[in-house]
């Protein structure tokens, strides 16, 4: 097992190997072009197109790629690599999955397409196909813990996961376009699925406590339908978490049903509802085999974990969320990127605070000046829905809302704004979020979001008084609007305020 330890110490922006970076993903049952804005902790995401074209299809009862199929990857595979080079990426990564490495003509497939786009195709073992889907949700939750699977048309990558290592991966040929010729019979379906899964040794150890981390289009298609069905406030997949119990009820009514019943779930593309009820049954025997505590779903896989595995080990370590947050904080910066001092200048508000929440409210100073370029009457607004549906990973839907609430309140929000957030959040972490939010607002009037400008200032208690001591330099930077902030933060507080000269 390799350790990749996480340290979430502030997270400086570089330029270090920046440059766009494509890499197109051949899949069983779809191709996809993902371009990144570089090698890096946080990449974000530039272009993201997919074709569903079950290139793994009747695979196992032909053994050879599907020729309908073929002809969609070799039309798209063009205006891939076409649409890659025209962006000017640096570097293009092709990997190739189960069909093309199962394929009788895989190789001959490989050799046409690096022949007629002059690349190099990288067919995956299963094992590595499974250690970087793990790569890829460790890229997104550092702290899983548990085992990943990631299904594919053609095949299930198994790995388990524990305090930043990926231990030995297991590849199973339980796809669903594998599975395909067994939907009819329930009973034949279950026991060739459990077959498989019992060939696993390591998989009969239950996980419990743990969790059983979700990837692939046809399980994120599994928790679109369970947000429609519950009714869920935030349509994120991304480290969205269900309880095993209920998880395992919803997959088995899911895979009992017909096309027809599917139909009517508007949440799922019709290209991908084939496949559905057997991807839900090939889940509820996974769960129902290792015991987990919950299971997540990760909207990071393998190509999230082949760029996390390009990375250095000292920036594989890094806080996704407060690397990416200062990333943003760069780029929408107006005076200067000065959340570092606006989170050491609030600390003094803060000291039983947990890491985990100390994690957090480092993000929202970072992020604490990003949205003034906003009309200021909808900057409150603007900047809950962005924070709330921001696309960075290293954050659960919880702490999601209470960094949306956080820049609400920052931004002068009231508290009435946050109502969306009560299905996310209880009473205590909102009135919490708002505090920081409020003390972020006045740290930002004080300095005018100029960096450097909070020095020769501090916030503190004395005894049950706010206090704001200001030093002659930055005493030429009180006014009435800083005494306002003052005072709201008071009384969030449930305390007196104080100004003092020192």
């Amino acid at each position: 097992m390799r350790s990749l330890p996480r340290r979430a110490s502030p997270v400086k922006p570089r330029a270090a190997r920046r440059g766009n970076v494509a890499v197109v993903d051949i899949g069983s049952n779809s191709l996809r072009l993902v371009v990144y804005d570089g090698i890096r902790r946080a990449p974000r995401t530039l272009f993201n197109e997919k074709v569903m074209c079950g290139l793994g299809r009747n695979l196992e009862a032909t053994g050879r790629l599907d020729p309908d199929g073929l002809a969609l990857v070799r039309e798209n595979l063009q205006r891939f690599v076409a649409l890659a080079r025209s962006i000017g990426v640096r570097r293009l990564d092709v990997l190739a999955t189960a069909a093309v490495r199962d394929a009788g003509d895989g190789r001959s497939f490989v050799a046409e397409v690096e022949r007629r786009h002059r690349l190099k195709v990288k067919v995956l073992a299963g094992t590595e196909e499974g250690r970087l889907s793990a790569y890829g949700v460790l890229a997104g939750i550092p702290e899983a813990n548990g085992i990943v699977g990631d299904l594919g048309g053609g095949s299930v990558e198994l790995a388990p996961v524990a305090g930043g290592q990926v231990g030995a991966a297991a590849t199973l040929p339980i796809g669903p376009l594998r599975l395909a010729q067994l939907a009819g019979d329930e009973r034949k379906l279950r026991d060739a699925i459990d077959k498989h899964l019992a060939a696993v040794p390591w998989l009969g150890a239950k996980v419990d406590g743990g969790a059983f981390y979700a990837v692939g289009g046809a399980w994120r298609a599994l928790a679109r339908i369970h947000m429609e069905q519950t009714r869920y406030p935030l349509h994120i997949i991304q480290h969205y978490t269900v309880p095993r119990g209920e998880a395992e009820d919803f997959l088995d009514i899911i895979a009992r049903q017909s096309r027809k019943s599917l139909e009517k779930i508007t949440t799922v593309s019709r290209k991908r509802l084939d496949v559905v009820p057997i991807a839900a049954r090939v889940l509820q025997r996974l769960l129902r085999r290792i015991g987990p505590k919950q299971l997540v779903f990760s909207a990071f896989g393998l190509r999230e974990g082949h760029i996390f595995s390009l990375l250095r080990p000292e920036a594989q370590r890094e806080d996704p969320l407060l690397a990416a947050c200062a990333d943003l904080a760069v780029t929408n910066r107006r005076f200067g990127a000065g959340g570092d001092e606006v989170f050491g200048w609030t600390g003094p508000l803060f000291s039983g605070e947990s890491e985990s929440r100390r994690r957090l409210r480092h993000a929202a100073a970072l992020l604490g000046d990003f949205a003034w370029h906003e009309h200021p009457d909808y900057r409150a607004e603007q900047a809950l829905h962005s924070v709330l549906y921001m696309p960075v990973a290293g954050v659960d839907h919880g702490e999601r809302a209470w960094l949306a609430a956080t820049l609400h309140a920052r931004y002068g929000g009231n508290e009435s704004g946050v109502d969306m957030l009560h299905a996310l959040l209880d009473g205590e972490a909102l009135a919490g979020a708002r505090v920081t939010g409020l003390a972020l607002r006045l740290a930002f009037t004080l300095s005018g979001g100029v960096p450097g400008l909070l020095a020769r200032s501090k916030l503190g208690f004395d005894g049950n008084i706010l206090v704001l001591t200001l030093g002659a330099e930055a005493a030429k930077r009180y006014g009435e609007s800083v005494q306002r902030r003052l005072d709201g933060l008071g009384r969030a507080l449930g305390r007196r305020t104080e100004l003092r000269r020192g």
